[in-house]
């Protein structure tokens, strides 16, 4: 199969796509510092999962839909910028968490699965993979490869974010440190957007 031939390309792809700072890694970085590794598990999986669902959905075909409808992609775009200004407030006034008390909650695998389709990081990455690492030839097979790399790099890659946020426990002891570091993960995921409306 063609896909394999271009596996390691691929998954230096993937890599780089998912190292990068992003809505996801931003939102990872946040949730690892306010409610730790262990209870930020169902988000990370739900990006995993929700990034492959993106790839093999929009390979069998959605991606020709948008082409064919424009107003589509618009919308999409427009519930993209008001989500990720939700989830900017969302993370910049969140406090951080008391002895014995929990802030908030932290986002749920659904919730980060369905994040996806309005992460314009995640359209970029997919679309690209789509166009350039899966080869026509065998277009089914080749698609499910590329599906199974995406999951096999991307987890363990957007888990240095949460544990990033997770050593800066450490160090941002202070409750006035860490609403700063929230606000500023906020005003990161605001500036993210900027590519996507320009």
């Amino acid at each position: 199969m063609d896909a394999l031939l271009l596996w390691l390309p691929m998954a230096t792809f993937f890599f780089a796509s998912s190292i990068t700072p992003g809505p996801n890694n931003i939102m990872l970085a946040s949730s690892g510092l306010n409610y730790g590794f262990r209870r930020s598990i169902p988000h990370m999986l739900g990006i995993s999962v929700g990034c492959m669902a993106m790839i093999f959905v929009l390979g069998l075909g959605l991606g020709a839909a948008f082409n064919r409808l424009p107003v589509l992609h618009t919308g999409l775009k427009v519930v993209c910028v008001l989500y990720l200004l939700y989830l900017a407030a969302k993370i910049a006034f969140s406090g951080p968490m008391g002895a014995g008390q929990e802030q908030g909650k932290p986002m749920t695998f659904l919730q980060a699965a369905a994040f996806q389709w309005v992460n314009p990081k995640a359209w970029a990455m997919v679309l690209g993979v789509i166009a350039v690492y899966v080869p026509p030839k065998e277009f089914m097979a080749n698609l499910l490869i590329a599906t199974s790399i995406a999951g096999m790099v991307n987890l363990p890659t957007i888990s240095v974010w949460t544990l990033f946020g997770v050593a800066l426990k450490r160090w941002l002891r202070e409750p006035r440190t860490v609403r700063m570091f929230n606000f500023s993960m906020a005003v990161l995921l605001v500036l993210s957007i900027y590519p996507m409306v320009v």
